[in-house]
């Protein structure tokens, strides 16, 4: 029996590599590109590299962007977490299949009224308390919360539905309180889950147009806003060295932790 790939499977193979990266390589290509127009290569240049470092509406939408991330992202770890202990250690409590419809509904719900009815929120709260007062990061973190929730929510249930109870059930009955256990033996074990649950509300928030949009501010502006609101009048050079910086980031971040994983 042979192991070779048979000359269809590998012109699909090349077909399928070629459709989700050829336009991912015109980009990085296209960053070097020394004229302003995107589609007229005009030589190789690093110009818009330079232009980019200049560019304080970037960097400032980037800290932004970041800042919010990491808040959203912790936030979201944090009850995440709290919502996937309680359904997969609790499973019959009154209320429980609203409590896990309403904690995975983001999963499914359109971003776009996601959105809206977290900005008539804000705006009925700061009306009837005061608070918030405008819109910004503090706004957009929240709304991203609401959003991660449910996705590590979903990652670390799954992982707590497969642990091993016997090694909670032994803590226990050598007098460690629920508290300590779920520290110092729950947390530490279903730590992979928590760093994938906590990476994912990371990307997703950090990637948010929509919901950003209607939680921002005119201070608080996001990179993805930056980005469309450049791109809506063509897309400039920067843009590529931008999206450029960010794969190369995402690679080495991604042949880190390989690497990591192969040591351990």
């Amino acid at each position: 029996m042979t192991n070779r790939l048979s000359p269809f499977l590998i012109a699909t193979m090349i077909l399928g590599f070629a459709f989700l990266y050829a336009p991912i390589a015109s980009v990085v290509i296209y960053s070097f590109n020394a004229s302003r127009l995107v589609a007229v290569w005009a030589g190789f240049s690093f110009q818009w590299y330079g232009a980019l470092f200049e560019n304080e509406a970037i960097g400032r939408a980037t800290l932004i962007s970041f800042e919010v991330a990491v808040i959203a992202a912790t936030g979201a770890l944090i009850l995440g977490t709290l919502v996937a202990h309680a359904l997969a250690r609790y499973r019959r409590f009154a209320g429980r299949t609203l409590f896990a419809a309403m904690a995975t509904a983001p999963l499914v719900m359109p971003e776009i009224i996601t959105g809206l009815s977290l900005l008539l929120l804000f705006v009925a709260l700061e009306q009837a308390t005061g608070w918030p007062l405008g819109r910004g990061i503090l706004t957009i973190a929240i709304a991203h919360i609401t959003l991660g929730i449910a996705f590590v929510a979903v990652i670390v249930e799954a992982r707590l539905s497969a642990f091993d109870r016997s090694l909670e059930e032994a803590a226990l009955d050598l007098g460690a309180r629920p508290m300590v256990v779920f520290f110092v033996i729950t947390l530490p074990l279903i730590a992979p889950a928590l760093a994938a649950g906590w990476l994912l509300a990371f990307t997703l928030s950090f990637d948010d147009l929509v919901i950003a949009s209607f939680t921002a501010g005119p201070a608080s502006t996001t990179l993805p806003m930056v980005i469309f609101s450049s791109v809506r009048l063509g897309v400039s050079p920067q843009i590529n060295a931008l999206a450029t910086l960010f794969l190369i980031a995402v690679t080495a971040i991604v042949l880190a932790a390989n690497r990591l994983l192969r040591v351990r």
